[in-house]
């Protein structure tokens, strides 16, 4: 492409929440170092052992960085974060890209550098997810202090959150439904570009069907994996959820003989498991979701909730199946129609090919060169 040489001579900064482990989030900033090959990360804290793709490059910290609990119970540093973002010297760089879920958009930058930020979501826990992280914050014995904490901390926290999403040159959003929130939130317009996914990784994966449906997630209060479990047990069907979290023992005790965890899936655990199930249960209300797209470029299909960055991706009797609540009744009344249904794996690998890695890279190199130009 032609953007590529003229952004070569930029000297850029990523800037990322935290790098303490391997999500959606972190697939992006991968991406965008593979744009941008002479970048320099920047984070509040890293974890080189539980996040191995950046431990060629060079990791900025703040001074988090050595603080106990830090990297394992990052949540409770949300009154600190605001402060480690805005003590990071940027002054160098022609551009600064945010990638952000929480605090890394409130970075000051001068007045001659581009800073855009890549925002996955408003942060949940301030904003429309509040009352639920109150209800259950996921973080077993701290849950009590978090509940006492948390709001008398939340006026202050939701106005430095306003005030740093100010302070971007622009903002781009991981989806529709991402991009109305930080209309709501935020009383300001986004560039919608959805998040890269490594489609390639999965289109060459054979399909060889299992009797299992699947869940890969992390194991979090708001990612409803509850749902797939209690509707599995119901209907007697054998379910494998990948992955792991705060809600990993919950899970694991409402869980019935049908249903088998895999705390630790390697990259091949997880390419396999999507070529041989049935289909991928995803239940949560996302802001974009990357999994649906991965099973769909496996070949497999999707039961989601009918709601929220899924929506955006897969396409209900095409590529998969909505679930229009979420409870345990509507899902197990998807999981019952789509047992009678068929899917075309052409058509849902085409889908996939919308949300590629290339298509991004694309889409986000002509809008920072269109940006620069402009300057």
């Amino acid at each position: 492409m032609e953007y590529k040489h003229q952004l070569s001579g930029l000297k850029v900064a990523i800037v990322h929440d935290w790098l303490i482990g391997l999500g959606g989030g972190e697939r992006v900033v991968e991406s965008l170092i593979k744009l941008f090959p002479q970048a320099e990360l920047y984070t509040s804290v890293y974890d080189p052992d539980k996040i191995k793709i950046f431990k060629k490059y060079q990791v900025h910290t703040t001074f988090l960085q050595h603080w106990p609990l830090a990297k394992s119970k990052h949540q409770l540093f949300a009154g600190l974060r605001p402060l480690a973002f805005e003590s990071l010297d940027l002054s160098d760089y022609n551009l600064v890209i945010s990638s952000c879920s929480a605090e890394s958009k409130g970075v000051i930058t001068p007045t001659e550098t581009l800073h855009i930020s890549y925002i996955h979501t408003p942060i949940r826990y301030y904003w429309g997810g509040y009352n639920d992280y109150l209800a259950e914050p996921g973080l077993g014995v701290l849950n009590p202090l978090v509940r006492v904490v948390l709001p008398m901390m939340i006026k202050k926290l939701r106005k430095w959150d306003y005030a740093a999403a100010q302070r971007p040159d622009y903002l781009i959003a991981n989806s529709k439904t991402v991009s109305l929130r930080i209309n709501k939130y935020y009383d300001r317009a986004s560039k919608v570009i959805t998040p890269p996914v490594s489609i390639d990784r999965f289109t060459s994966m054979p399909q060889a069907s299992k009797p299992y449906y699947l869940v890969i997630s992390r194991l979090v209060p708001y990612k409803r994996v509850d749902l797939a479990i209690a509707a599995c047990n119901e209907l007697g069907l054998d379910l494998i959820v990948a992955g792991r979290g705060p809600e990993s023992k919950r899970l694991k005790k409402m869980a019935g003989k049908t249903i088998k965890f895999i705390d630790s899936p390697s990259d091949k655990d997880i390419e396999r498991l999507y070529g041989e199930a049935k289909a991928l249960i995803f239940s949560a209300e996302e802001d974009f979701g990357i999994t649906p797209v991965e099973a769909m470029a496996s070949g497999t299909p999707v039961i989601c909730y009918g709601k929220g960055g899924a929506t955006e991706t897969v396409i209900d009797g095409v590529s998969g199946v909505y679930h229009p609540e979420q409870t345990v009744q509507s899902l197990i009344v998807a999981i019952q129609k789509f047992s009678s249904m068929s899917f075309d794996k052409a058509d849902m690998q085409n889908r996939a090919e919308d949300f590629s890695e290339q298509r991004f890279k694309n889409e986000f190199g002509g809008f920072v060169l269109e940006k620069i130009n402009n300057i």
